[in-house]
């Protein structure tokens, strides 16, 4: 592996394992979801459209293609930051709520089984049966066990469905470079996201999301979780493979929870380090 696809794919991780960090931020000034996830995919997708255009990488869109890419938008972005949004504001633990988020490559082979009817070896399956125990130990070792947060860890696996919805349909649009590819995701998922954000914002003053503490953690969002590691995520793929790429998605918890402790957002008993340790374990397994 040479150092550019290397410092492209960590830098990625890194980022992604912050999010949950800056969106717990956000989420803490009890700003409206939707509201702050519109202005992200608007931020982004604006960015990305303007940056493609202007150095000729944004692709001639085929007139057939169109209906993929608005479903490829429809998974991820908009399916899957509801999800992973909400789930992350009911159980309020960004280490948690990216454990759950890193079973995404799991699913995403099982959906490989299913659909393309891709083998899976005993090693795999090792793998998948490994981040069980994992999960089990970070789920039931917090204080807080209400039936919100049971709706939370679900609205996480919304997140997946949806994750792995995207990966199905964008599989098909391979002849498209990653700048085109990753603009019309997040131009599109803005105009997904509009009427949620027209509908939801309620009494919320956009002019808020101005002030620095918050425009911050929105900025990182958009331009460094959502601009940035998207097209140095699907470089990485296009040197490593899908696979290989996905290996290294498991480290984002690990990120997520260093981050969360520095921060002061959580505290962790030896049971869910040791949770965190068997899913990054397992879901590396099942990409071997």
């Amino acid at each position: 592996m040479n150092i550019k696809v290397f410092t492209a794919i960590f830098l990625a991780i890194f980022f992604w394992g912050f999010s949950f960090i800056w969106t717990n931020q956000i989420l803490l000034e009890d700003i409206p979801v939707f509201t702050f996830i519109f202005f992200r995919m608007f931020i982004a997708g604006a960015l990305l459209f303007v940056f493609s255009k202007v150095t000729g990488k944004l692709q001639k869109i085929e007139k057939g293609d169109y209906k993929f890419l608005f479903l490829m938008a429809f998974f991820e972005p908009f399916i899957y930051f509801i999800g992973e949004t909400f789930g992350l504001k009911a159980t309020n633990s960004p280490t948690l709520s990216a454990l759950i988020i890193a079973l995404i490559p799991i699913f995403a082979m099982l959906s490989g089984v299913i659909i393309y009817k891709e083998k899976v070896t005993w090693i795999n399956v090792l793998g998948i049966l490994a981040t069980i125990p994992g999960i089990l130990l970070m789920v039931l070792n917090t204080g807080d066990m209400t039936p919100e947060y049971w709706w939370g860890i679900a609205l996480l696996f919304v997140a997946i469905f949806g994750s792995v919805g995207y990966s199905t349909t964008v599989r098909g649009l391979s002849k498209y470079n990653s700048f085109t590819i990753a603009t019309y995701q997040f131009v599109f998922g803005a105009v997904l996201f509009l009427p949620c954000f027209l509908i939801f914002n309620g009494d919320y003053q956009i002019a808020g999301l101005l002030e620095w503490h918050i425009l911050k953690p929105v900025l990182y969002l958009a331009v460094l979780c959502s601009c940035l590691s998207f097209v140095l995520y699907i470089f990485s793929i296009k040197s490593l493979g899908i696979a290989r790429s996905s290996v290294f998605t498991s480290l984002i918890p690990a990120v997520s929870a260093i981050g969360a402790y520095l921060y002061g957002y959580e505290t962790f008993t030896w049971e869910q380090i040791l949770g965190i340790l068997i899913v990054t374990l397992g879901v590396a397994i099942t990409q071997k």
